[in-house]
């Protein structure tokens, strides 16, 4: 187990623009390298060499070099990139849950920057920023041309400065015009509220260091607050991006038996062939207290129903998929984003990082997501589209350009594409005084009167 989180994987969806993707960390292993194609390296280097001697404009080596590396790793797949050292630092920032910058996950769509996710109680979630929209303009710098890093470098900034995004949405025949400001972004990332007597609510928007510590906290407070045990809950995780694995593992394990298999991965190297189980070597980190220890006992018990859509990827994506598989929890809602690449982050000897995918995860009965994501047992939309308005809207992995495929299913059927809902605001400082969850919510709504019947079930 121990080399297990010497390279547990960043399963964080996107790129962060003041957001974390959340990371582990791996020393580069020393492996029998493959005879290098000398060939290929001499043309290489003839065409650096042409570039500096008759390039219209100077150009250093190391931009040069920077940008090869960066090509040889965006050509890959949507999530393997190079990270520069200032990058790399933040990155490693960011899992901590306070940081820098707009608060939207991105990706890359036909040279615009598209918007996979808008994180809750930022700037970009306050502005109206929707997933699926395209960034076509920074300020007055056309997004055409640049590089997703270099794109992410220009959102990001001092907090209290502005930056002007010019979006192309679906359905809007003019360019939208946002004025953001940047701010230091505190993500909270478990919420929790008691719905009515006996019935429990946690949101997880995303998966960070604290985040199991968070949740156990949050199931405590349901039960002060109710008196009681709980008779239900709903774990919401629509919209999630994602997160640290061991965090997923430990978030699962929460609702799971001691020992059950929450996730397994499967890459060429050993290194990435992983099982991964509700133990305590699996989801803390070294030298941490075992958190699950103080789970009320209702946690294991209790009817849980499981909220998912097309936003919700990789991290919630493993949770729901186990919580699935062992029949610990109804999965409700619509489509997750279908993301089942694991990304380790190898720092490099200058203080930069690539980030690069090393394996593709499988739920504990072997499901690939990879391009297809968690199917729910139980499929509710939002009731205010068409269905043609749905299948505009949505976006999944399989949707990215250069996505792995599923192994497990050469010919997958399309990815249904369904509206995403629309997320109540909540109130980031405290949300045990405000509804987190909106009473207009349809999916929600449904999602409680499918618990309650459980419940009344088990009861009887």
């Amino acid at each position: 187990m121990t080399s297990k989180f010497k390279q547990f994987g960043l399963i964080g969806l996107g790129a962060a623009v003041g957001v974390a993707l959340t990371l582990n960390f791996s020393a580069i292993a020393e492996r029998q390298p493959e005879p290098l194609p000398i060939d290929d390296l001499r043309a290489f280097t003839e065409v650096f060499a042409k570039i500096k001697s008759d390039y219209v404009e100077p150009v250093k080596d190391k931009k040069l070099i920077n940008e090869a590396i960066n090509g040889m790793l965006s050509g890959l797949d949507p999530h393997s990139t190079y990270m520069d050292p200032e990058a790399f630092k933040e990155l490693q920032v960011g899992t901590q849950g306070e940081f820098g910058g707009l608060g939207i996950e991105v990706g890359m769509e036909d040279g615009f920057v598209k918007v996979v996710s808008p994180i809750e109680d930022t700037p970009a979630f306050q502005a109206g920023i929707k997933s699926g929209d395209l960034i076509v303009k920074l300020d007055d710098t056309p997004v055409k041309g640049l590089t997703l890093n270099e794109a992410v470098k220009r959102m990001r900034g001092k907090p209290g400065t502005d930056i002007v995004l010019t979006i192309a949405r679906k359905g809007e025949t003019k360019p939208i015009i946002a004025k953001l400001t940047r701010a230091v972004i505190k993500i909270k990332s478990v919420k929790r509220q008691m719905i009515e007597p006996g019935f429990g609510y946690i949101r997880i928007t995303q998966f960070q260091e604290h985040t199991g510590e968070n949740l156990v906290a949050a199931l405590k407070y349901l039960e002060e607050t109710n008196k009681a045990p709980i008779k239900g809950l709903i774990l919401d995780l629509r919209n999630d991006p994602g997160g640290l694995l061991n965090t997923a593992v430990g978030v699962a394990g929460a609702f799971l038996k001691v020992n059950d298999l929450v996730v397994y991965t499967d890459g060429r190297s050993e290194d990435a062939k992983m099982r991964l189980t509700n133990t305590p070597s699996d989801y803390m980190q070294r030298g941490d207290v075992d958190y699950l220890k103080t789970l009320p006992a209702w946690v294991k018990t209790a009817p849980i129903v499981v909220l998912v859509n097309g936003g919700s990827a990789s991290a919630s994506e493993i949770v729901a998929g186990a919580l699935q598989d062992h029949k610990r929890a109804l999965i409700v809602g619509t489509q997750s984003f279908g993301k089942g690449s694991v990304q380790t982050i190898l720092p490099l000897n200058n203080g930069s990082a690539i980030k690069l995918t090393t394996a593709r995860y499988y739920t504990p009965n072997g499901r690939s997501i990879q391009n297809k994501g968690i199917t729910p047992d139980i499929v509710v939309a939002e009731a205010t589209v068409t269905q043609a308005d749905e299948q505009k809207l949505e976006i999944h992995e399989a949707n990215l350009e250069k996505h792995l495929a599923n192994v497990q299913d050469s010919g997958a059927n399309p990815v249904p594409k369904i509206k995403k809902d629309e997320k109540a605001k909540t109130d980031a400082e405290n949300g045990d005084q405000k509804e987190i969850v909106s009473r207009k919510d349809y999916q929600f709504n449904q999602a409680l009167t499918l618990l309650k019947g459980v419940s009344l079930l088990q009861s009887r």
